[in-house]
């Protein structure tokens, strides 16, 4: 199987330690790294303020700063020492992939890339949507590990979500084939372990619900990969498309965390 992955600079998790689990068992032979531009990110940005409004959007800058402040150096030094047990268990590859680097996964010389080397299979690790005429190039279909539980919490913060609003039990990667909505595709697995909901960001807890089960994601890859792998239904379940998180979810999210795990160190006061 020839497989393609997509990722952005600098995420080292992904460039490095997914691009060594699938070499592991499937042939990689390209990764386009996206280098977003200013433009891109200024994009974004009005995209959450048309979404949230300036009020809202002020509770999202809040939530960064806290996060840059608070939270950004050990979530640094956390994914740094989970990259080296994947370079532990995942030997380089001897057959180097192809690099293709872009602004946008949607750019002419993307699709051109992917053309030439007609991968079977793409798993995309960025926040840009792509289009039909990209995600279709690859004959088995182009996929995502998106962080929370489709079709209940998609977009990118999923997990966030879903501890902000006390699902624990959505709190989980969901793998689904890309089509042309967001995160609409078939689903092929719900993949999540043994989370602290107290002490670790939503960033560790989304990034280690992809790490810890990377066997589980390989086996069902290849499932698809075979032909025979089912998708889970989930027509009639309640779907909504969630924006960044709020510095305000975030702490409730933390006091729901706290109750709980004070409770249930002294039961008799609960």
């Amino acid at each position: 199987m020839k497989t393609v992955l997509i990722c952005h600079d600098g995420a080292r998790l992904d460039q490095i330690g997914l691009a060594r689990w699938m070499s592991s068992f499937s042939d990689l032979v390209g990764i386009i790294v996206l280098r977003e531009s200013k433009q891109r990110i200024k994009q974004r940005v009005r995209k959450e303020i048309q979404r949230s409004g300036l009020l809202r959007f002020a509770d999202v800058a809040a939530f960064r700063l806290f996060y840059r402040l608070f939270l950004a150096q050990r979530d640094r030094a956390w994914e740094e020492a989970e990259l080296q047990r994947l370079i532990q268990q995942y030997p380089e590859s001897k057959a180097a992939p192809r690099i293709c680097y872009a602004n946008s996964p949607n750019s002419p010389e993307v699709r051109e890339f992917l053309k030439q080397i007609a991968p079977d299979l793409m798993i995309a690790r960025c926040k840009t949507l792509l289009k039909p005429d990209l995600f279709s190039i690859p004959q088995l279909g182009t996929y995502v590990l998106h962080p929370g539980m489709c079709p209940e919490y998609r977009n990118a913060h999923g997990c966030f979500w879903a501890l902000a609003n006390g699902e624990s039990e959505k709190v989980a990667v969901t793998l689904l084939r890309i089509d042309a909505g967001v995160d609409t595709g078939p689903v092929y697995g719900y993949f999540s372990y043994n989370f602290d909901s107290l002490n670790d960001s939503h960033i560790v807890i989304q990034t280690k619900a992809v790490t810890a089960n990377l066997d589980a994601i390989r086996l069902k890859l290849e499932e698809i990969v075979a032909g025979t792998a089912s998708a889970i239904p989930t027509q009639g379940r309640h779907t909504a498309v969630w924006g960044q998180p709020w510095l305000t979810k975030y702490f409730a999210w933390k006091r729901s965390a706290q109750r709980i795990n004070h409770a249930s160190c002294h039961p008799a006061l609960s």
